[in-house]
Protein backbone atom coordinates (compact mmCIF):
# COMPACT_ATOMS: atom_id res chain seq x y z
CA UNK A 1 0.00 0.00 0.00
CA UNK A 2 1.50 3.31 -0.58
CA UNK A 3 0.54 6.58 1.17
CA UNK A 4 1.63 9.89 0.01
CA UNK A 5 2.76 12.42 3.00
CA UNK A 6 2.39 15.69 1.60
CA UNK A 7 5.99 16.72 2.58
CA UNK A 8 9.73 16.78 0.76
CA UNK A 9 11.40 16.20 4.20
CA UNK A 10 13.20 12.61 4.24
CA UNK A 11 13.65 12.72 7.70
CA UNK A 12 9.67 13.15 8.41
CA UNK A 13 8.66 10.16 5.58
CA UNK A 14 11.17 7.72 7.59
CA UNK A 15 9.82 8.65 10.75
CA UNK A 16 6.00 7.96 9.46
CA UNK A 17 7.53 5.06 7.52
CA UNK A 18 9.02 3.53 10.75
CA UNK A 19 5.87 4.33 12.72
CA UNK A 20 2.90 3.26 10.67
CA UNK A 21 4.68 0.03 9.72
CA UNK A 22 3.90 -1.25 13.21
CA UNK A 23 0.34 -1.27 12.07
CA UNK A 24 -0.16 -1.70 8.55
CA UNK A 25 2.09 -4.22 6.51
CA UNK A 26 3.79 -3.43 3.64
CA UNK A 27 3.47 0.00 3.90
CA UNK A 28 5.65 2.56 1.29
CA UNK A 29 5.29 6.06 2.28
CA UNK A 30 6.07 8.65 -0.73
CA UNK A 31 7.05 12.37 -0.85
CA UNK A 32 5.27 15.00 -3.62
CA UNK A 33 8.11 14.50 -5.17
CA UNK A 34 8.30 10.86 -6.06
CA UNK A 35 4.35 11.01 -7.33
CA UNK A 36 5.26 14.35 -9.29
CA UNK A 37 3.69 17.18 -7.13
CA UNK A 38 6.12 20.12 -7.24
CA UNK A 39 5.72 23.44 -5.93
CA UNK A 40 4.53 24.81 -2.37
CA UNK A 41 0.61 23.98 -1.24
CA UNK A 42 -0.52 26.97 -0.13
CA UNK A 43 -1.68 26.36 3.45
CA UNK A 44 -4.06 29.23 3.90
CA UNK A 45 -6.43 27.57 6.27
CA UNK A 46 -7.41 29.76 10.07
CA UNK A 47 -6.64 26.54 12.22
CA UNK A 48 -4.20 23.27 12.32
CA UNK A 49 -7.29 21.29 11.36
CA UNK A 50 -7.76 23.09 8.19
CA UNK A 51 -4.19 23.47 6.61
CA UNK A 52 -3.63 19.45 7.61
CA UNK A 53 -6.48 19.10 5.61
CA UNK A 54 -5.30 21.20 2.49
CA UNK A 55 -2.00 19.35 2.50
CA UNK A 56 -3.65 16.09 2.75
CA UNK A 57 -5.88 16.81 -0.25
CA UNK A 58 -3.18 18.07 -2.39
CA UNK A 59 -1.00 14.59 -1.53
CA UNK A 60 -4.30 12.98 -2.27
CA UNK A 61 -4.53 14.57 -6.14
CA UNK A 62 -2.02 11.75 -6.75
CA UNK A 63 -4.78 9.15 -6.22
CA UNK A 64 -2.82 8.04 -3.49
CA UNK A 65 -4.34 8.21 -0.07
CA UNK A 66 -3.04 11.37 0.93
CA UNK A 67 -1.59 12.29 4.95
CA UNK A 68 -0.98 16.18 5.85
CA UNK A 69 0.29 17.72 9.16
CA UNK A 70 0.31 21.37 10.68
CA UNK A 71 1.73 21.53 14.38
CA UNK A 72 2.83 25.16 15.85
CA UNK A 73 2.79 26.12 19.74
CA UNK A 74 -0.37 27.62 21.24
CA UNK A 75 0.05 29.65 24.03
CA UNK A 76 -2.42 30.40 26.38
CA UNK A 77 -1.95 33.74 28.20
CA UNK A 78 -1.27 35.12 24.67
CA UNK A 79 -4.75 33.56 23.02
CA UNK A 80 -2.96 30.51 21.16
CA UNK A 81 -0.50 33.06 19.48
CA UNK A 82 1.80 31.92 17.63
CA UNK A 83 -0.03 28.81 16.30
CA UNK A 84 -0.40 28.37 12.46
CA UNK A 85 2.36 30.78 12.50
CA UNK A 86 5.04 29.35 14.54
CA UNK A 87 7.32 29.39 12.08
CA UNK A 88 7.22 32.53 10.79
CA UNK A 89 5.63 34.43 13.95
CA UNK A 90 8.31 36.88 13.82
CA UNK A 91 8.00 37.30 9.87
CA UNK A 92 10.44 35.60 8.55
CA UNK A 93 10.15 31.69 7.80
CA UNK A 94 12.24 29.48 10.09
CA UNK A 95 14.32 32.23 11.85
CA UNK A 96 14.01 29.97 15.40
CA UNK A 97 15.91 32.92 17.35
CA UNK A 98 13.53 35.56 15.91
CA UNK A 99 10.88 33.68 17.17
CA UNK A 100 11.59 33.03 20.07
CA UNK A 101 12.64 36.92 20.79
CA UNK A 102 9.03 37.60 20.24
CA UNK A 103 7.70 35.14 22.21
CA UNK A 104 9.75 36.06 25.55
CA UNK A 105 9.19 39.37 24.81
CA UNK A 106 5.37 39.52 24.18
CA UNK A 107 5.50 36.90 26.95
CA UNK A 108 7.87 39.62 29.67
CA UNK A 109 4.68 40.91 31.52
CA UNK A 110 2.76 37.53 32.06
CA UNK A 111 2.38 35.22 34.97
CA UNK A 112 0.41 32.32 33.15
CA UNK A 113 3.40 31.48 30.87
CA UNK A 114 1.47 27.82 30.13
CA UNK A 115 1.71 26.60 26.42
CA UNK A 116 0.77 23.25 24.36
CA UNK A 117 2.68 21.89 21.34
CA UNK A 118 -0.27 21.05 18.69
CA UNK A 119 0.17 18.59 16.11
CA UNK A 120 -3.14 17.81 13.76
CA UNK A 121 -2.83 15.20 10.91
CA UNK A 122 -5.67 14.36 8.49
CA UNK A 123 -5.78 11.73 6.24
CA UNK A 124 -7.83 11.86 2.59
CA UNK A 125 -8.58 9.12 0.26
CA UNK A 126 -8.97 10.26 -3.61
CA UNK A 127 -12.44 8.58 -3.67
CA UNK A 128 -13.82 10.06 -0.64
CA UNK A 129 -14.68 13.47 0.44
CA UNK A 130 -14.61 13.16 4.29
CA UNK A 131 -11.17 13.16 6.41
CA UNK A 132 -9.82 11.53 8.99
CA UNK A 133 -8.35 14.00 11.36
CA UNK A 134 -6.33 13.02 14.85
CA UNK A 135 -4.56 15.32 17.18
CA UNK A 136 -1.48 15.57 19.43
CA UNK A 137 -1.16 18.04 22.26
CA UNK A 138 2.07 18.63 24.83
CA UNK A 139 1.63 20.95 27.45
CA UNK A 140 4.20 22.50 29.11
CA UNK A 141 5.59 26.05 30.70
CA UNK A 142 7.76 28.27 28.57
CA UNK A 143 10.83 29.16 30.96
CA UNK A 144 12.64 32.60 29.83
CA UNK A 145 16.07 30.90 29.33
CA UNK A 146 17.10 28.74 26.60
CA UNK A 147 18.05 25.09 27.92
CA UNK A 148 19.29 22.29 25.55
CA UNK A 149 21.19 21.56 22.39
CA UNK A 150 18.81 19.48 20.64
CA UNK A 151 15.31 20.18 19.14
CA UNK A 152 14.51 23.10 17.01
CA UNK A 153 12.36 26.18 17.15
CA UNK A 154 10.98 26.79 20.65
CA UNK A 155 12.32 23.49 21.87
CA UNK A 156 14.50 25.64 24.14
CA UNK A 157 12.03 27.28 26.28
CA UNK A 158 9.39 24.68 25.98
CA UNK A 159 9.94 23.05 30.00
CA UNK A 160 8.04 19.31 29.90
CA UNK A 161 7.31 18.80 33.46
CA UNK A 162 7.13 15.49 34.07
CA UNK A 163 10.70 14.81 32.84
CA UNK A 164 12.35 17.97 34.42
CA UNK A 165 13.62 19.24 31.12
CA UNK A 166 13.32 21.16 27.81
CA UNK A 167 12.21 19.84 25.10
CA UNK A 168 15.97 20.85 23.91
CA UNK A 169 16.73 18.37 26.90
CA UNK A 170 15.40 15.47 25.86
CA UNK A 171 16.92 12.71 23.91
CA UNK A 172 15.27 11.66 20.47
CA UNK A 173 13.46 8.82 21.87
CA UNK A 174 12.24 10.67 24.85
CA UNK A 175 10.99 13.51 22.94
CA UNK A 176 9.09 11.04 20.36
CA UNK A 177 7.34 9.12 23.34
CA UNK A 178 5.86 12.54 24.61
CA UNK A 179 5.51 14.88 21.75
CA UNK A 180 2.34 16.39 20.17
CA UNK A 181 3.75 15.06 16.98
CA UNK A 182 4.33 11.23 18.40
CA UNK A 183 0.60 11.61 20.13
CA UNK A 184 -0.83 12.50 16.68
CA UNK A 185 0.97 9.64 14.81
CA UNK A 186 -0.33 7.06 17.48
CA UNK A 187 -3.70 8.36 17.28
CA UNK A 188 -3.43 7.80 13.62
CA UNK A 189 -1.95 4.56 14.05
CA UNK A 190 -4.98 3.23 16.09
CA UNK A 191 -7.36 4.70 13.46
CA UNK A 192 -5.89 4.69 10.00
CA UNK A 193 -6.16 0.98 9.35
CA UNK A 194 -10.12 1.31 9.58
CA UNK A 195 -10.52 4.30 7.43
CA UNK A 196 -8.23 2.57 4.13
Amino acid sequence: MKIVLASRNKHKISELQALLSKYIEDIEILSLDDVGIYGEIDENGSNFTENAIIKARAAAASGYIGIGDDSGLSVRALGGEPGIYSARYAGEHGNDAANNALLLKKLADKDDRYAEFVCTVAVVRPDREEPLVVEGRTGGVIIEEARGEGGFGYDPYFYYEPLGKTFAELTPEEKNSVSHRGRAIEALAKKIKDFI
